[in-house]
């Protein structure tokens, strides 16, 4: 009986189903299928590895490329400014690899030391040199250069790499405002009084670590020391970054037939001890820190480009370029304008106390006051010393820069 029912009762079932459906092959489907608890978890799962590949990859996306040429520079004499701690440490740590005598030139001589210390051991590298440096003391810059030159007859590679950034508006020794001081005119006095050596050595070579921030900055002529008016990053800080550039692309032009180049760069977004002067409340702060493990470049990948600029054979010739993730990039027009250019050198050799190392040109453009550009510099070296200060000399310190 019950043998004649079962194959009625399939036939029943059977033309219930959709036409194809194999209720073995479904049960089979089913059988390999997690439920429940399993299959969220294996969800999660995927999805979380997922997620950590595409931050992986972004990661060493921002990270950008590293300088992996093998080239040694043992003998040759090197200057970093700025090089206790960040970028400028891990710099002075890969030249020490390579051989080079590295004068380590701080503003705080004990942190300096502490950072000698520790590349000595790391590299065994004994010529490493701890010199005090305060790029806001023009006083300070001189007799660091007074000293260098007691010490060497030679130098091959300069890398400006000190700074501060978005820092409270104070003024620095010399009635400076302290971003434009440090950023730009205590970088351009020591360039300057380098550059003897610096010929003597050729080739050689200059790197000067400016930012992107450049693209936010103006020189103002009218309130250069921001007395009037004063932003922390997008004035002054930007400004300052700017003046770096400008710096870079008119040095190249007088240094065209001397073997001696010089370029710039965007170290990228840095996780260092730059961004310590950053208001807000503390817990913005932590959150940034947290932020910055995650978005941030490590002051080794920040290295990278003044690396290459120091180090790489092939831009040996390479000047008056601006660099980023080791790569040259094109200039906004305001970067590449070369009266303001001019008009900030005289102006800066006027504040610093240099003679012109051009002579005064007869037809010269109106400046941001509707003044002579030129202004007062003349050969005697006299001019502003800092805000506020139009009447007051400067002391001329005569330089061999040919």
């Amino acid at each position: 009986m019950s043998q004649a029912v079962t194959p009625k009762a399939t036939s029943i079932l059977s033309s219930d189903l959709p036409p194809g459906f194999d209720p073995t092959a479904e049960a089979a489907e089913k059988s390999l299928c997690f439920h429940g608890f399993w299959a969220w978890f294996v969800l999660l799962l995927l999805i979380a590895v997922c997620v950590f590949v595409v931050m992986w990859l972004l990661r060493q996306w921002i990270q950008g490329p590293i300088y992996r040429k093998a080239n040694r520079i043992d003998g040759k004499v090197v200057i970093v400014t700025g090089c206790n701690t960040g970028i400028g440490k891990e710099t002075v740590l890969e030249l020490a690899r390579r051989g080079a005598k590295i004068y380590m030139a701080c503003r705080d001589p004990g942190r300096c030391e502490a950072a000698r210390v520790e590349i000595v051991d790391r590299t065994r590298n004994q010529q490493l040199f701890n010199r005090t440096l305060d790029l806001g003391s023009l006083e300070s810059v001189r007799n660091f250069v007074t000293r260098f030159k007691a010490e060497e007859s030679r130098l091959d590679i300069l890398i400006n790499n000190a700074g501060i950034m978005a820092c409270p508006r104070s003024l620095t020794a010399d009635g400076f405002e302290q971003q434009f001081g440090v950023n730009h005119l205590g970088h351009f006095l020591l360039t300057n009084l380098l550059l003897d050596r610096l010929k003597q050595s050729s080739p050689s070579r200059i790197v000067v670590v400016s930012s992107a921030a450049h693209i936010f900055g103006k020189i103002n002529r009218d309130d250069l020391m921001g007395e009037r008016k004063y932003s922390k990053f997008f004035g002054a800080y930007s400004q300052s970054k700017l003046a770096n550039i400008l710096f870079t692309r008119k040095l190249s032009t007088l240094l065209k037939e001397t073997n001696v180049t010089v370029n710039c760069c965007h170290p990228g977004v840095v996780r260092t001890e730059l961004n310590r002067h950053f208001a807000g409340p503390n817990w913005m702060k932590n959150c940034l820190k947290v932020v910055s493990l995650g978005i941030f470049k490590t002051p080794r990948a920040g290295a990278q480009t003044s690396l290459r600029l120091a180090l790489d054979p092939s831009l040996e010739k390479s000047t008056g370029g601006y660099y980023a993730d080791c790569m040259r990039w094109p200039l906004v027009p305001w970067a590449r304008n070369s009266e303001t250019a001019d008009w900030l050198w005289r102006e800066s050799e006027k504040l610093v106390g240099l003679p012109p190392i051009e002579p005064p040109s007869t037809s010269t453009p109106q400046n941001g006051n509707g003044s002579s550009a030129n202004g007062t510099g003349t050969g005697t070296g006299t001019g502003t010393s800092g805000p506020g200060h139009t009447n007051d000399t400067v002391e001329t310190v005569v330089v061999n820069r040919s």
